[in-house]
């Protein structure tokens, strides 16, 4: 490893300990990401088969994934056709999307989940199975347009991966452990969480409360100020956890 590599590694490494949010992870972990291609992060254990649709989402760790692909992802059941989940599950090795091509050969769905991702620009992916300390089953993908599939690459972002994943765990156990820091969300914030929970869009949400699309945007984009998350489908992930959501 280069010293310019060591010196950015060690300042991840720091920026990674520092966060104090699931947010500053995911922030943490984009720029040298983004190095080699990868702009999106999805990050979760993995539930058992036959959990509900709110289940699914409620074991989303770290997301910067686009919000319509997962709603189309866990409506449409597509946890359980995914070949990088069937992957993790059966395999402890990080794997590039591009290493799937066999499952994707003999299994029309799985075959469908992936070419449906790259419509969302999610061509390109890496994907680490981890084991956390409980014994649960996680994965942790990063994916793009396009992206770097060199040894060097495999490398680092597997170190990326796991050290970010830790952080978000140990974020989450604080969570857990100190309830007097939830977040309180107003009755209304947590109203269109339930209803994003659920799979609706926006306009859909703003039908069923009697509120402009705009009105929705400002409660959800409220809520996850104060969840300490990036986008809606790691606030709902979180107020899934939290109770907030059932």
């Amino acid at each position: 490893m280069s010293r310019k590599s060591l010196d950015q590694t060690l300042a991840f490494i720091q920026d990674v300990d520092r966060a104090r949010t699931h947010e500053d992870v995911c922030r943490a972990l984009l720029a040298p990401a983004r190095r080699f291609g990868f702009e999106h992060i999805l990050a979760g254990t993995i539930p058992r088969p036959g959990a509900s649709r709110l289940q699914q989402v409620g074991h989303v760790v770290l997301a910067e994934w686009p919000d319509e692909w997962v709603r189309r992802y866990f409506s449409h059941g597509y946890l359980y056709r995914d070949p990088a989940i069937r992957r993790v599950n059966a395999n402890a090795s990080p794997f590039f999307w591009s290493e799937l091509e066999a499952e994707c050969a003999q299994d029309a769905a799985a075959r469908r989940v992936m070419d449906e991702a790259g419509e969302f620009d999610l061509k390109c992916g890496f994907t680490v199975p981890l084991v956390t300390v409980e014994g649960d089953v996680a994965g942790f993908s990063l994916a793009g347009p396009h992206g770097e599939a060199s040894p060097e690459a495999r490398g680092m972002l597997t170190l990326l991966a796991t050290y970010a994943l830790a952080r978000s765990l140990q974020l989450r156990r604080v969570d857990e452990e100190e309830p007097y820091l939830r977040p309180s969300l107003s009755p209304r914030e947590q109203e269109t969480l339930q209803w994003a929970a659920e799979g609706l869009t926006d306009l859909e949400i703003g039908a069923r409360m009697k509120i402009t699309d705009h009105g929705v945007d400002r409660h959800l984009r409220a809520a996850r100020r104060k969840l300490g998350t990036r986008n809606r489908t790691h606030a709902v992930a979180e107020a899934i956890r939290l109770g907030l959501v059932r």
